[in-house]
Formats: structure tokens, sequence, C-alpha cells
């Protein structure tokens, strides 16, 4: 906790210090203690606080009692989210458990909308976040209001220090200019192809839809339950690109792939067939390994909704939204990581546990 409260020091409040009367720096860390302990919007923030304030000073200087819940929004949207991706970098470093360091890095980049955050005068925030392949938020960025996903997702990549792993993004970040920062960066990519490049799009199709040079892709399939049906996921992939128009223009590119989802349930079969752009060398398992690890950043999109109920808060004060996106996240992070209770639980019932004896579980996270 010592690094942490020397990090907290050096927050940059622009407050009026004579009408200060809660610590900036209490309240960053009221609100990551209390997303632990499954408050998930302002005012169950405060009532968490009031009802262990004589726990939270053991951490908190609190000099003039539990600030209100407007207050502790109020003073959030204050703070640089820059600030507070430092904030939760420097956890990460505490707890970083190593997982993934023997097989190269996977890293997914997707945007998720704050849909409480828009009413009929605005848009909703629209943030593109990057989640590692063992399921951590390493970064996010804003979209701007009048801009989309293809302008965020390039200043996100210049944030981040990518070299040597492998980028993985949707249709809407398959852009010729992303695949060329993904490149200069040392990073390697695998982009999902969808119509939005239709003549691409459209040879791809064409190549993966002729028998014989299917087969002769390289090929490897899985076999699992799903959703209460049996789903084969099968991948090929080829090197076999000196054909394809405009190959030039991607950076780097060397591989094409096309994976086939059929799912049967119920006595019914539905397939479903996708296409992708990578600069990995023709290696179907990794390739395979990059595609299904996509799912990580979708996952923890659906823990943001439904753990963390962020779709639920409607608050409309973009900065105070964003930064508490951020704060979700820290805590989405630590919980990964912490084991509450003698066997491995959902993140929601941890924040559920939490919520039942803060003081013994949260002694035990933030004496880490």
């Amino acid at each position: 906790m010592e690094t942490i409260k020397k990090y907290l020091e050096d927050v940059v409040d622009l407050r009026q210090q004579k009408k200060v009367k809660h610590k900036m720096s209490d309240i960053i860390m009221l609100v990551f203690i209390a997303n632990l302990a499954n408050a998930n919007e302002w005012v169950e923030i405060e009532i968490f606080a009031k009802e262990h304030e004589v726990f939270l000073r053991r951490y908190l200087e609190l000099p003039n009692g539990i600030p209100s819940h407007d207050t502790i929004q109020r003073v959030l949207a204050m703070v640089a989210p820059e600030y507070l991706q430092g904030f939760r970098q420097k956890w990460q470093e505490l707890l970083n458990s190593g997982e993934g360091e023997k097989v190269r890095k996977l890293l997914s980049l997707d945007g998720k909308t704050q849909r409480g955050n828009g009413n009929k005068a605005q848009k909703a925030n629209h943030i593109v976040s990057a989640v590692t392949g063992n399921g951590f938020c390493v970064g996010e960025k804003l979209v701007d209001e009048k801009s989309n996903e293809i302008t965020a997702i390039p200043e996100l990549l210049n944030t981040l220090n990518v070299k040597g792993q492998i980028i993985t993004i949707d249709a809407m970040g398959t852009q010729k200019e992303i695949a060329k920062i993904i490149r200069k960066k040392g990073a390697d990519y695998a982009l999902s192809l969808k119509k939005n490049h239709v003549s691409l799009y459209e040879e791809v199709e064409l190549y993966f839809s002729d028998p014989e040079l299917l087969s002769k892709c390289a090929y490897t399939k899985t076999v699992e339950k799903a959703r209460g049906g049996i789903e084969t996921r099968e991948y090929w992939q080829t090197d076999d690109i000196a054909w394809l128009h405009g190959k030039k223009e991607w950076a780097g590119l060397k591989t094409i792939a096309m994976t086939r989802n059929t799912t049967v349930k119920d006595g019914k079969e539905t397939r479903d067939d996708r296409y992708f752009l990578s600069s990995l060398s023709l290696d179907v398992q990794e390739i395979a390994r990059a595609i299904r690890g996509h799912w990580m950043v979708e996952s923890y999109h659906w823990h943001l909704d439904v753990t963390f109920r962020e779709d639920a808060n409607r608050t409309l004060e973009k900065q105070s939204a964003f930064n508490l996106n951020i704060m979700k996240k820290l805590a989405a992070n630590v919980l990964k990581i912490i084991e509450v209770g003698g066997k491995a639980l959902s993140l929601a019932k941890k924040r559920f546990k939490i919520c039942t004896n803060p003081e013994n579980h949260l002694e035990r996270i933030l004496g880490v």
C-alpha cells in the first residue's frame, strides 16, 4: 500500500484549496474499494463508505468524514483519466501473476458503449479497450463524439507497448493505417475481414469456397459443448496470397484465414464463416489461438455490464462516467487475481462475498 499511497500523493487537484473538504486521493481510493465490495454507482459508494467508515480510516484520512455521492462524482470527474490509468498500472505491477510469459501475448481491442451515459441531448460514451489474453484491461480510449473507433484505435495503440504481441481487432478496426501502426510497433495482427472492404472480402470468400484450394490450406479444429449444443470450430490458413488484389497496401500481410463455427442444437445446425487478414506466418494453431482469444475482450465487456452493472448507471457527465469505467476495470483486474474464500468464485460472487464482510476480505487485498 505504501507504493499506492505514494502514487496517490501526486494527483493533480485543480480545486480551490481553501474550499476543499475531502482529499482527492481519498475519493479515488474510496471509489476503488467500494467497487471491489459490490457498489456499482455513486449512491451505493456513499452508503458503503458510511457503513464502513471506521475500517476505511485505516487507509484513508477522511478529514471531514465521508463525502456525499454528489461530491464523489464531481471530484472524480476532475481527475485526469491518464492518472487513473497509471493508478491501475501500479496495481497491475504489484499483482502481476506472470501468466502468458511462455507464449506470445494476445491483445484484443474492441469498443463498448456506456448506454446509461446517453440521452436525447447527447451520444453515450463509446470506449475502445485493450484486453490481454489472460483477461486484464491494460488501456482504453474514449472515442470523440464526432469520430469513431477508426481514429481511437491508433491513439490507444500509441499508448501501449505491444512489441512482440498479437493484436486482434474486429472489422471496424480492419484498416490499412492501423495495420501499418501495429507493424511499426513490432507487433503482429489478426484482423477480422467483413464487407466494409467489399472487393477484398469477396476475393477471400471466393478463395476459401473452392474445395481444391481449401484442401491445400493448413487446418485444425476443436469440438466442444457450448450453450446446450455441440460446437465445432474449424480453422484454415494459407500463405498463398500472391494473387490478392492490393496485398502490398496491407503492411506485413502474410496469410489469410477462415473460421467455420458449426453448432448443432436441438437437431438444428447453424454455420458461421468468418475471414481474417494476418501478418502471422503460416501456423494454423497460432492463428486459431489468436482468433479464439478475441472473445476475452467481449467477455470483459460482459462483466462490465452484468457484474458491475455499467449500463444501468445513469451518469450523464462524460468525464466522471469514463473515469468510473476505468475504476471498474481496475476492480475487475484485481478480482481476477485475488482469491476470496477457499474456492474459485466468479467475479460477481467475489464482489458479493467481499460486501458481506469487507473488513476481513479487503484487509487482505489492500495489504498486498
